[in-house]
């Protein structure tokens, strides 16, 4: 015994093979909020394969985007660096590759998740959309080709070309008043079946890109597969098949109350919400939006299938799924997002992993998308960079009862401001200090629609102190847009 226990040593000594590594399904979808059925479940959405996605993972039912618009929290997420040291804290456009590196001074060295993967060993391919794009901003992209071994296309342009439009009727001749928000004749903010089957859409074809990538993982390298959905981002143009599903008589507005602005911040986007009850829209975007989840939950059923199909991932694959951020329709007389309430904030988050996550499992513990990096870091045994600012999840997937050390930390800068606002969330309270001083607590447990601003309420004066103590003193000043970046279009035409 004493003599096998010499030779087995040096053995135990010796790093695994890759083989041993899990593969990684990173998912990414787009404006997808709480409506799906394993979250708050509105009435009649219809949503199997999240159930059963939530079946196989622990779904943190209590995670936040670290920015309530697509650019800044992307960045988040793939970098693992929260805005409030980087300062990206909105949308900025007209970028062709990774601008954020020099909106950023702290992020012009960052280590892009897909490239820590990559350089540990991982093949790291991506398709659709990771980082910011728009399906009608062709080649305007912050997308860093350099952090991946292969992108599906043109990882500068990884949607536009992929997503055709239906015949639009001009507002006009519709019966519609003018000012439609984002313009009259385009319908981006807008709701319509497309005359085309689902596998001449966007998203239906970066999975068939995705499955192809499955088949053909290589033994002994680990893979780290990125798909980024695009719906139910507008437009709400899928095909037909879903909008079935929702017939428009039958649709279900949120819960809404007319004088809900009367203690809460003003989110300066009151005009979309008026322009869609005058036009007696509200019922027919609202069916956009669920047909639009549900298509995007098909597709992800086509991903689960894929993966149960591939034996090589069946068993040693992660599966992270997450969206950007939250969004309205019509909650708080607004639409998408640009907010920092919960129905803004809040996203699907769920985490697979096999061996370690407590499987059908829920927990309400916060969570901020900038724990997914060091989260995965953990899970494939590599080491976490000194750039990450979040806090690892997998004592919550072990556990999901565990409590937590750190509270969700929202943070956005709204366009009348000159200072960032920032949303802490526990277990059960939200507490909100806005750019202006302005000041908002809610009780999620009893008032779930954020109804009453309960601020001056004395009964909770030691919950606001305890919360507000999650606000960051030394938050990073916005970005601005660097208009000498070699990744800005407009340097990109002159050469």
């Amino acid at each position: 015994m004493y003599l096998f226990l010499i030779l087995l040593v040096p053995l135990l000594l010796v790093p695994l093979p890759a083989t041993s590594k899990p593969h990684v399904l990173f998912i990414a979808i787009d404006d997808l909020n709480d409506y799906i059925s394993p979250l708050d479940n509105h009435p009649g959405v219809q949503t199997p394969h999240f159930e059963r996605l939530a079946r196989t993972s622990v779904n943190f039912a209590n995670a936040h985007c670290a920015a309530p618009v697509c650019h800044a929290s992307r960045v988040a997420v793939m970098t693992g660096v929260h805005p409030t040291r980087s300062g990206i804290y909105r949308n900025m456009f007209g970028a062709r590759g990774p601008r954020w590196r020099h909106e950023s001074k702290l992020l012009e060295k960052a280590v892009v998740l897909s490239q820590h993967f990559r350089d540990h060993g991982y093949r790291a391919v991506g398709g659709g959309k990771i980082f910011h794009t728009l399906q009608w901003t062709p080649h305007d992209s912050q997308n860093d080709p350099e952090a991946w071994d292969d992108y599906r296309g043109d990882p500068n342009n990884p949607i536009a070309p992929d997503w055709p439009r239906p015949r639009l009727v001009p507002d006009e001749k519709a019966g519609l008043t003018k000012g439609r928000p984002l313009g009259g004749h385009s319908h981006l903010f807008g709701a319509a079946p497309l005359n085309l089957p689902d596998e001449q859409t966007g998203d239906h074809m970066v999975v068939d890109w995705a499955l192809e990538q499955m088949k053909e993982a290589k033994k002994g390298t680990p893979l780290f597969l990125a798909v980024g959905l695009f719906r139910p981002h507008i437009p709400w143009e899928v095909p037909q098949r879903w909008f079935d599903l929702y017939p428009l008589a039958g649709v279900n507005l949120p819960p809404h109350r007319e004088d809900d602005l009367n203690d809460a911040h003003h989110h300066g986007r009151t005009h979309w919400h008026k322009w869609v009850v005058e036009n007696k829209q509200w019922e027919k975007f609202m069916q956009g939006y669920l047909a639009s989840i549900s298509y995007v939950d098909h597709q992800l059923g086509r991903l689960l299938d894929g993966l149960e199909a591939t034996p090589a991932l069946k068993n040693n694959t992660i599966i992270v799924l997450w969206s950007d951020h939250g969004f309205h329709i019509g909650e708080k007389a607004n639409w998408e997002k640009f907010a920092l309430w919960d129905q803004t904030t809040r996203v699907p988050l769920f985490i697979h992993a096999p061996g370690v996550s407590r499987d059908g499992a829920e927990t309400r513990q916060p969570a901020t998308l900038t724990d997914i990096y060091p989260t995965l870091c953990e899970l494939a045994a590599i080491p976490v960079p000194e750039q990450c600012d979040g806090l690892s999840l997998v004592p919550q997937l072990k556990s999901p009862e565990r409590k937590r050390g750190r509270l969700a930390l929202c943070s956005f800068q709204f366009w009348n401001e000159n200072r960032p606002s920032h949303a802490v969330s526990d277990e059960r309270y939200r507490f909100i200090r806005y750019g202006n001083g302005f000041e908002e607590l809610y009780d999620l447990k009893e008032d779930p629609h954020e109804y009453e601003n309960l601020i001056d309420d004395p009964g909770l004066a030691a919950v606001k102190i305890r919360l507000a103590a999650g606000v960051p003193e030394d938050a990073a000043p916005i970005a601005t847009l660097p208009k000498d970046s070699p990744h800005h279009r407009a340097n990109q035409a002159r050469k």
